[in-house]
């Protein structure tokens, strides 16, 4: 089992070895970027977990790559920044991101923010780590999907924490407000369109028609419903 993969975005040379070694001491994978581009780029080769992005940063709007992390990658995000004024920290959340910390900071609560944000992906009424619907099996352990025909698909943490909201109400309608108070994040259309395009990946590595799918329904105006049976083991 991989440990996880923490990216960290600051043009801080300081900062960024600081993090990176805090959070190595923990036990987490990092990769560190000094500028949007390159993190950007690196973003086609690797799928982190969780995203430390500062808001500061000289090639990019922080806000901007906020916004678009939460609607196309499936990691968390934690936004590090010196902006401590409570309009900073509300539109950083209302855009997507999932927690924001204020500079300076302590490295332990930022280790610990991660590990609060993994967690939650990982939380559930029972120890089981594999759930088995439909001829497919979630490893939530290794973050992969196992085909009926034995092929090997991975998921984000992201992906995952949604993924395990359905395997646990398995032919329950799952409403947006139950999801948002689940997985945490600030309700409104930042939530509603991440939640859509983390479920949109889902149904693709789950090889769903896109026009009809079978297993992740959507109720309009009403939420989702997932249609598989599900033992976990």
């Amino acid at each position: 089992m991989s440990a996880p993969m923490i990216a960290i975005l600051d043009d801080e040379p300081q900062i960024r070895q600081m993090l990176s070694e805090a959070l190595g001491e923990a036990g987490f994978r990092t990769a560190t970027f000094a500028r949007a581009t390159e993190f950007e780029a690196a973003l086609s080769r690797m799928a982190p977990d969780v995203c430390l992005v500062d808001l500061g940063l000289p090639d990019r709007d922080g806000l901007a790559l906020v916004h678009r992390l939460a609607l196309e990658s499936g990691a968390a995000i934690i936004i590090i920044s010196g902006r401590a004024q409570v309009q900073d920290r509300v539109t950083g959340l209302e855009l997507g991101a999932d927690d924001y910390i204020i500079k300076p900071f302590d490295p332990a609560e930022v280790v610990a923010r991660v590990r609060a944000r993994l967690r939650k992906g990982r939380e559930a009424p029972h120890a089981a780590l594999t759930a088995r619907f439909n001829g497919w099996a979630a490893h939530f352990d290794r973050y992969v999907l196992e085909s009926p025909d034995g092929r090997e698909v991975p998921f984000s943490h992201a992906e995952g924490e949604v993924l395990r909201l359905f395997l646990d109400s398995p032919k329950r309608l799952i409403s947006r407000q139950q999801m948002q108070e689940s997985l945490g994040g600030v309700a409104g259309e930042s939530f509603d369109r991440a939640m859509d395009v983390r479920i949109s990946r889902l149904r693709t590595k789950l090889d769903e028609d896109p026009k009809n799918p079978r297993l992740i329904k959507t109720i309009y105006g009403a939420g989702y419903i997932f249609l598989g049976d599900v033992s976990w083991s």
